[in-house]
């Protein structure tokens, strides 16, 4: 189904992540005091699969309000992000002059992107809860082989689609299922509950909605779009508490309790345009 069918759900989801960036802006989650003082937002995984990033022309798809694209660029990359919520872009613009990093920011969906954007990258990046806000993997996959270079690298670090299934309520004290792992290509309309840095925190956009992508749908949208796929990777540990049923291990990641390589909870993927 085409990705144009969707602009209410889109709409509203844009509505969602506004407020949600005044709720993250002052959250301890991330904790932007902590990266003005020269903290990198980024994970040990993606840090060392992206390799040298130095000299590199880079673009950030979903970047949020920007706190990894300016942490790729104090890693070396000339960095631009994109998203589609304009007080998430507006965000971004302000912390980039506030530390005086050089990045550029882009207010687009991502389907509308060759419409607002020029050049091609070396590396194209995005994480961590992007897919499921959209609707259209074969539509995304066009873009990001649209903006890379002949030889360069699309990048994604992602929560497994398969830990997408199980309920993250507060009372889901082991793994029990809540959605179908296979997709119709539907919505799923999901009741607002604050954010996901803080469940309590009132909020007056009511619904949102996402998209379930198997792992197979996400692999092959990229070879269709005529990426190689280089490499895909399975971790048994999530970067944050994503449910109750996982504790904080001493690297920092999160693993089932007492079945720590139970689970697949994050996937990356490396993809050269050949």
């Amino acid at each position: 189904m085409s990705a144009s069918n969707f602009e209410n759900e889109k709409s509203a989801n844009r509505a969602l992540w506004n407020e949600w960036t005044d709720i993250h802006e002052k959250s301890d989650f991330y904790d932007i005091d902590g990266f003005k003082a020269g903290k990198i937002r980024l994970n040990s995984i993606e840090r060392e699969e992206l390799g040298d990033l130095n000299g590199k022309s880079l673009l950030h798809l979903q970047c949020h309000f920007g706190l990894n694209t300016l942490s790729l660029v104090r890693l070396g990359a000339n960095a631009t992000g994109v998203d589609f919520s304009e007080k998430s872009i507006a965000l971004a613009r302000r912390l980039a002059h506030e530390t005086k990093i050089d990045a550029r920011f882009v207010l687009s969906d991502i389907d509308k992107l060759p419409d607002n954007l020029t050049g091609q990258f070396d590396i194209i990046f995005t994480s961590y809860g992007v897919l499921n806000w959209l609707p259209d993997l074969k539509r995304w996959a066009e873009v990001i082989a649209h903006f890379l270079k002949p030889g360069g690298f699309f990048y994604i670090a992602e929560f497994h689609p398969f830990s997408w299934i199980f309920d993250d309520a507060a009372d889901a004290t082991e793994p029990r299922i809540a959605m179908p792992y296979f997709s119709d290509g539907q919505a799923t309309e999901w009741k607002t509950e604050g954010s996901y840095v803080d469940r309590n925190a009132p909020m007056k956009q009511e619904v949102s909605y996402e998209w379930m992508h198997p792992l197979s749908e996400i692999i092959n949208a990229l070879i269709g779009a005529g990426l190689r796929i280089d490499s895909m990777r399975e971790f048994p540990y999530t970067v944050y508490e994503q449910f109750p049923f996982v504790e904080q291990c001493p690297d920092g990641y999160w693993r089932m309790k007492d079945k720590p390589n139970s689970l697949p909870l994050v996937f990356s993927v490396k993809a050269t345009k050949v």
